[in-house]
């Protein structure tokens, strides 16, 4: 078997175990599932032409989750879209396959934290030979009334996975997660952070050990915090605050993702990519929390820092 099938039978699995995990954690709801092929741009609608397909699968209206999306994706196209192409000039003109799974869980209960995980594999080709593959991928979690004791758990498991790959791995991506997942119009991150990495191409086995590591370690991470918060009471002030700060986790897929922008941009299946939306959401002009308030105390949480430590 080559490394790419290798990857593909690993992540095919992933989202088999992402799925069952998650329907028993919500006892109500299952996924249902949509098979898709991507069909190349014969229409003249100014896609790059490609192929493959995958299986997005979402559950709704659940008793813990109002809505959770999975999707497995295998994709090759002949030419790079614009976005990944500035990302990575000496790919432009190459053919290209990537393979991912990536979720996005937006739960009802307001004190339960939304959260993403992604896991992928990229290689490139020109003219028959290799330009370059690697791995990237990683998990975050956006709070909405955030606990020290679940974002202390979050950080340790991402701590406990990344230590295998050396002293450095866990502060490397920690800060490339504060940074990658910031949105800068509104001056703050979009949750608590965790893990992000991508470009990781130096030894396949170890790269693929720690993709591996990152997206067995998800369920380990998330599942404790439901557990603790998903019978927690809550009301309409509540689950509005949770509706108006969903607000901005629309604003950064759609303005700043790259795995967004590259899946609309190479032909990808619009359905499947802003999956990651959530079912509901709102915007209000000017909202600003009363001070001292539950909702304000969410600021002093979008600011990176060491979550290892206890708060002083």
């Amino acid at each position: 078997m080559n490394q790419f099938d290798r990857v593909r039978d690993y992540l095919t699995g992933l989202q088999d175990r992402i799925c069952a995990a998650i329907e028993t954690a919500d006892g109500q709801a299952r996924f249902t599932e949509d098979r898709w092929q991507r069909a190349p741009d014969d229409a003249g609608g100014g896609n790059p032409p490609g192929s493959g397909g995958g299986r997005t699968r979402v559950l709704k209206g659940g008793a813990v989750f109002e809505q959770a999306g999975i999707g497995f994706s295998d994709v090759a196209g002949s030419r790079l879209p614009p976005s990944a192409s500035a990302h990575r000039p000496e790919l432009a003109g190459a053919s290209w396959r990537a393979c991912g799974v990536s979720l996005v869980f937006h739960p009802r209960n307001p004190y339960v934290p939304t959260t993403h995980a992604n896991v992928r594999y990229f290689r490139a080709e020109r003219d028959g030979e290799p330009v370059a593959a690697w791995f990237g991928g990683g998990f975050d979690l956006t709070p909405f009334y955030p606990f020290d004791e679940d974002v202390r758990h979050w950080h340790q498991v991402a701590h406990a996975l990344c230590a295998p790959f050396g002293d450095t791995r866990y502060p490397a991506h920690k800060r490339w997660c504060d940074e990658y997942f910031f949105l800068r119009h509104r001056n703050e991150t979009r949750g608590i952070g965790g893990l992000f990495f991508d470009d990781l191409g130096g030894d396949f086995e170890t790269d693929f050990a720690y993709l591996r590591a990152v997206g067995d370690g998800f369920l380990d991470a998330y599942l404790p915090i439901v557990d603790r918060r998903r019978d927690t009471p809550y009301g309409e002030r509540e689950r509005a605050f949770q509706l108006y700060r969903r607000g901005r986790y629309v604003e950064f897929n759609l303005v700043y993702d790259r795995g967004t922008l590259f899946g609309l941009q190479s032909g990808g299946r619009a359905e499947s990519i802003l999956m990651s939306l959530p079912p509901m959401v709102r915007w209000e002009y000017g909202y600003v929390p009363e001070a001292g308030s539950a909702e304000a105390r969410l600021a002093d949480y979008l600011v990176p820092r060491d979550w290892l430590e206890p708060p002083r």
